[in-house]
């Protein structure tokens, strides 16, 4: 199975898009799995489900940065890298997804959210929400812009 698979499959499981696109890659970015789902956790739904950005979006920021972030507070090549990398992954979603890496946005949302509490994993949630393309988007984004140059 490959990593797209991975984290569709972790999504249709119940585990959040951010979750998803993150565990997925939990071996490449030195975590074991539980410890990348509970890190990847918040971020799901658009940031606990205020629908902000997307959590497939957050969760492929977390391995770019595992993979091309400093820990050195004064290393500017290092952040310049990071973000560099993460603008242009942002880019590419944004081509995939129709333009944005909002969630509210991505799902067609007009209201603000009520409720923290998760909708069922349903037939019809899967029939009118894109996360499971956008959690392979995410995963392809990974693939090629972050896998592909390590290689």
């Amino acid at each position: 199975m490959d990593r797209k698979e991975k984290a569709v499959e972790l999504f249709k499981e119940g585990y959040n898009c951010s979750q998803s696109v993150v565990a997925a890659y939990a071996d490449v970015i030195g975590l074991d799995e539980a410890t990348a789902l509970k890190i990847a956790s918040s971020f799901g739904a658009g940031m606990g489900r205020m629908r902000e950005v997307c959590g497939a979006v957050s969760g492929m920021f977390m391995v770019a940065g595992m993979l091309t972030g400093t820990v050195d507070a004064k290393d500017v090549q290092g952040k310049t890298n990071n973000y560099e990398v993460v603008q242009e992954m942002a880019e590419e979603f944004k081509k995939t997804s129709g333009g944005s890496i909002i969630c509210k946005e991505l799902l067609g949302l007009v209201k603000k959210e009520e409720s923290a509490v998760p909708e069922k994993r349903t037939e019809e949630y899967y029939k009118k929400r894109p996360c499971v393309q956008l959690v392979e988007d995410a995963a392809t984004i990974i693939d090629k812009i972050l896998l592909e140059q390590q290689n």
